[in-house]
């Protein structure tokens, strides 16, 4: 057993071991919002604006497929986490096999019927006449690596739940930096245009899940995988699922956003207003990356000391992630409000992108400085096990606040109402983690206390 990536979780000081946990987290974060920057620009040259409108509709087929794989491996890292520190090993390899078995099941299934629904799908998620053709070219081919990205997605969880933040990385940088170098060849190269982008997508997620395969089977980890694991077990899903809802919420709920989204656009700026806006959703994801790394890395941490009742080092590892996080965001702030500009001019040379986009950066993020808080918070909850409050935390920003908005906002801002949305619901998701950082203080702030106690709070 390779006991020592998850038993540290527990000895080390926090400090040291965020940094550990949330740098691998953050740079191969960083070198996927990379690839995710030169694919649009490689994308918007060969094909132009509605190339980029075409994967920005097909975007929410691929967030549904990691809001499942998601809602699997986040859950499945979370009882992981806890059970490797209450030290009882059995029990998370049996956690381990359940997941494998989820994973496939939900691919296949997934694959099947998105290659089937193919166009009505597109329709639905506010595909024009123009951009259909292109979204059907990029995503006919996703659809194929469905397998890929849902194994990946999840088993990064599982690798991060031990503690094993390096490997976590590895299969990001082995994924993105394949995705950049084969994107320009298949577009370019191979003169294959959007579909050389899609296709070297699913061959960097390939390479990615092969090498998380040969690394548990050669003994790597902390879990051991059994056939016998790989049985479905309802009280495991349960467990599983129950905390896993919150990121399924979260992701899902980013889906359902695109396509309301999308659909505001192409009434209110058309084709040209769902280009800027997948602009606007990389530029957002560069941004933020940093602070999801922080987040994978603080999951872990909480989980293990948690389980391990050890409450003090969880309120240490929450208060130096939010202070860390907010620090993030902070610089994030300051660049995008003072250029806007030169963000639009790296992915598009057209003139009235250039010139919506300004606009919309500046909207979107004028209340960005909040989004830390919430994203530590929501983790919080999901890495103790706290199935209720981590569903209504990720739940509040998407389908509480942000799609009602952008279907609200619109009828009296216009376009710009699209932009707005984005602000007022960061202040309202603000307003509510407060909330619950308020009712859960004993957990948030036990480090503060000379004797810790935990009182009976039901989820």
């Amino acid at each position: 057993m390779k006991r020592q990536h998850s038993e540290r979780l527990g000895k080390e000081s926090i400090p040291s071991l965020l940094t550990s946990l949330a740098m691998p987290a953050t740079f191969g974060m960083f070198v996927m919002a990379f690839y995710n920057v030169v694919d649009a620009i490689f994308v918007a040259r060969a094909v132009g604006t509605v190339g980029i409108a075409a994967v920005s509709i097909a975007f929410p087929v691929q967030m549904i497929v990691m809001a499942v794989a998601g809602a699997i491996g986040i859950g499945g890292a979370s009882v992981i986490s806890r059970m490797l520190g209450a030290d009882n090993v059995g029990a998370a390899n049996k956690v381990f096999g359940n997941i494998i078995s989820m994973v496939l099941a939900v691919s296949v299934v997934g694959a099947l019927l998105g290659l089937n629904l193919l166009t009505p799908i597109l329709y639905l998620f506010g595909s024009s006449e123009t951009i259909l053709p292109y979204a059907q070219d990029y995503l006919g081919i996703i659809l194929y690596g469905t397998i890929f990205f849902a194994f990946g997605f999840c088993m990064n969880n599982i690798v991060r739940s031990e503690g094993n933040a390096r490997t976590a990385m590895n299969t990001m940088i082995i994924s993105a930096v394949l995705n950049i170098i084969l994107t320009p060849l298949f577009i370019f190269g191979f003169g294959m245009g959007i579909k050389g982008s899609a296709l070297a997508t699913v061959v960097a997620q390939g390479v990615t899940a092969i090498y998380l395969v040969v690394y548990f089977a050669r003994g790597n980890s902390s879990l051991t995988f059994k056939l016998a694991h790989l049985r479905p077990e309802m009280s495991v899903i349960k467990q599983i699922l129950a905390i896993g809802s919150s990121a399924f919420v979260q992701q899902a709920a980013g889906s359902i956003m695109f396509i309301f989204a999308n659909h505001m656009l192409i009434l209110h700026g058309g084709d040209l207003g769902v280009a800027v806006f997948g602009i606007m959703h990389r530029v957002i994801m560069f941004s933020l990356m940093p602070v999801i790394g922080i987040v994978q890395g603080l999951l872990p941490l909480v989980g293990y000391n948690y389980g391990a009742n050890l409450h003090h080092r969880v309120s240490e590892s929450i208060s130096l992630a939010i202070k860390v996080s907010t620090a993030i965001v902070a610089l994030g702030f300051t660049v995008i409000m003072a250029f806007p500009k030169p963000l639009m001019i790296i992915f598009t040379n057209d003139p009235a992108a250039i010139a919506m986009g300004q606009n919309a950066l500046r909207i979107m993020f004028a209340l960005s400085l909040t989004i830390g808080i919430q994203m530590v918070t929501g983790a919080v909850f999901q890495a103790l096990g706290k199935a209720r409050a981590a569903f209504i935390l990720s739940m509040s920003r998407q389908v509480l606040f942000l799609i009602p908005l952008i279907l609200i906002l619109p009828s009296i801002f216009g376009l710009n109402g699209v932009w707005l949305a984005f602000p007022v619901a960061d202040l309202l998701s603000f307003i509510l983690a407060l909330w619950f950082i308020n009712k859960y203080r004993w957990l948030f702030f036990a480090a503060d206390q000379v004797v810790i106690s935990k009182p009976n709070v039901a989820d």
